[in-house]
């Protein structure tokens, strides 16, 4: 995947491979030591299927996605289900 900056991943929505909509990017974390980036944090949608959704939660409820189950960014940010 070629280089995207955090400022175009503001806003965008997050897509599963099967179609389901997640949610909206809320933040991403990293490891300040090594600079690595781990977990998309999505805040899910109204209308998202919490209960169907296999990915760890934080304690508000959101997302949190592995940035290496990331698949593409385009228009969404679709990621391995």
């Amino acid at each position: 995947m070629s280089d995207i900056l955090a400022e175009n991943l503001s806003g965008k929505s997050v897509m599963g491979s099967d179609g389901t909509e997640l949610g909206m990017l809320y933040n991403i974390t990293m490891d300040l030591k090594s600079g690595r980036l781990n977990d998309l944090v999505v805040e899910p949608g109204e209308e998202t299927p919490t209960r169907a959704i296999d990915y760890n939660r934080d304690e508000a409820g959101r997302f949190r996605v592995p940035v290496d189950r990331v698949q593409a960014v385009k228009d969404y940010i679709v990621v391995q289900r």
